[in-house]
């Protein structure tokens, strides 16, 4: 893995000193670029919580801002390899581990939410979007070009392979709330280590991957997003028209997928 680039750019909108502490030290820090961040024409203090030009403000800074970057840019195959999302509709859940043709089968749904500031024209209300590959006006190939090279990496240097799902927890947008940065960072921090490989597994009924049933530090109200909503029958109702949703979309690759990878996808 490398990194062509010699810094970093963030979202800085509402950054919180707690939450990102070493993103939030470098707005303060000689050198960084700010994009449409507000600030006091008298003391020049800066406000990150302003949203008066645009909820996508940014944050540019150097490599070496960050105490814990590799200076050569440059790392080993991955371990683990993390597929993230945003799920507005409140129905996925904070982490699941995939198996390899799982792994395709998202990646190349790219599903996501667009959210507010983003792009022009976007209402305050999230849009659910399925992006292929996650990029999908880079992609020249068909997806299943980029997808058999995912795979053939995978398989040979063993890789673990993980969905994170860092959109809404306890219902939808406008009901639940976003998922809290301590527990992804903590999710996160369990697959990295090779903790979430001990924890107990169950089989999601709807898109058929393994989801931990435990994990310090995050409640099991959240790992079980079903036990946050009010109603479970409600959540299962928006589980499976969200998985309508990707099974419709899929059908214009299954002609060029395995049959493996096509049978990866939820079950309606």
């Amino acid at each position: 893995m490398f990194n062509f680039e010699g810094g970093y750019y963030a979202k800085v909108i509402r950054l919180s000193p707690t939450a990102e502490p070493q993103i939030y030290a470098t707005t303060r820090m000689f050198g960084t670029i700010l994009e449409n961040v507000v600030y006091d024409p008298v003391t020049r203090l800066i406000d990150l919580d302003d949203d008066s030009i645009t909820e996508n403000t940014r944050a540019s800074y150097p490599l070496e801002y960050i105490a814990n970057a590799v200076p050569s840019k440059m790392a080993g195959h991955p371990k683990n390899i993390i597929l993230l999302t945003c799920d507005a509709s409140g129905v996925l859940p904070p982490i699941a581990r995939l198996t390899p043709d799982q792994t395709l089968y998202q990646f190349i749904s790219g599903y996501t939410s667009k959210l507010a500031g983003t792009e022009a024209g976007l209402g305050k209300e999230p849009e659910m979007t399925f992006s292929t590959c996650f990029g999908a006006p880079f992609m020249v190939h068909h997806p299943s070009f980029y997808a058999d090279l995912l795979k053939r990496k995978i398989l040979k240097h063993g890789s673990k392979c993980w969905l994170v799902n860092t959109g809404w927890s306890g219902g939808p947008y406008g009901v639940g709330k976003r998922m809290s940065i301590a527990h992804t960072r903590r999710l996160l921090d369990a697959a990295l280590t090779g903790e979430l490989q001990k924890a107990q597994y169950v089989t999601d009924p709807v898109f058929g991957f393994a989801v931990p049933t435990s994990c310090d530090g995050v409640p099991s109200s959240v790992l079980a997003p079903s036990a946050s909503w009010p109603s479970k029958e409600v959540y299962m109702q928006k589980y499976r028209q969200l998985a309508a949703r990707f099974i419709e979309n899929f059908k214009k690759f299954e002609a060029g997928c395995s049959k493996e990878v096509v049978n990866a996808g939820p079950k309606v």
